[in-house]
């Protein structure tokens, strides 16, 4: 396992907790020990006695206890050697504050992070500068540094939850994405039909208003011919009418 790379967070040196190896310690003649002295190792020796610990060291401990608590070390093996590595307890200086500020920003530009907009190299820095300040405050106050976690552990809530909406935003835009380019497809495909449709109604409209005009205009034809037969036979009747009057007249008239 490659070991964890560079945080902005403060760490102690790592620790080497066990290592495991497989080779055998070569063998040896066995070593002849007398009865007495078999007694005198089965004796059980007493331990050193345990200094008691001061107010000092047990409030150092349980400080020490709840930085781990709030900031747990990180553990990794290289080949078959398990390290420990824990957040440091040194308290901080105002130079310490601002080489962190200077290394933030050192880091920012390195990683190339952007400025605006979702960057989760961003995040993880400041992330990291975050818990910096919350073991900074916590080795002067304890309580202070528990309200600090409190505060990042509902940011951090907080982020999950627009990060979790804006994946669902941006899933429910491509459904979105994909059910409009169907139904554009489909809507240009029936514009299409619907334009054939107009220019076979147009054309069968053209046939229907040339069929209209001939129509009108044998019509027009038929009726000035009626009209004129009419107009004749009216003339023929009137003259005739004319004639019979005239000759009725003569028969009427005596003769002298």
């Amino acid at each position: 396992m490659i070991p964890p790379a560079e945080s902005l967070l403060k760490y102690d040196n790592p620790v080497l907790i066990s290592k495991s190896t497989d080779r055998k310690s070569p063998k040896g003649r066995p070593l002849k020990v007398s009865p007495q002295q078999m007694v005198e190792q089965s004796t059980p020796v007493p331990p050193p006695p345990k200094p008691k610990p001061t107010s000092t060291d047990t409030t150092k401990q349980e400080d020490e206890e709840i930085l781990n608590a709030i900031l747990p070390p990180r553990e990794w093996t290289d080949g078959s050697q398990l390290w420990l590595q824990q957040v440091s307890s040194a308290p901080c200086t105002r130079t310490d504050v601002i080489h962190l500020e200077e290394l933030l920003d050192t880091k920012l530009q390195q990683r190339q992070a952007r400025q605006t907009g979702i960057c989760p190299v961003r995040r993880e820095l400041y992330s990291q500068c975050f818990d910096e300040l919350i073991r900074q405050v916590t080795i002067n106050c304890a309580e202070r540094g528990l309200l600090l976690l409190r505060v990042r552990d509902e940011v951090q809530m907080t982020i999950a939850a627009y990060q979790t909406l804006y994946e669902s935003s941006v899933a429910f835009g491509m459904r979105k994405a994909l059910q409009s380019e169907q139904g554009k497809a489909d809507m240009e495909k029936r514009i299409t039909d619907l334009e054939d449709d107009k220019l076979e109604l147009k054309r069968h409209l053209n046939e229907l208003k040339s069929q209209c005009d001939a129509i009108e205009k044998r019509e027009t034809e038929r009726r000035q011919i009626e009209e004129k037969k009419h107009a004749e036979q009216i003339q023929f009747l009137k003259r005739t009418n004319l004639q019979l009057k005239t000759q009725l007249e003569g028969i009427i008239t005596p003769k002298k």
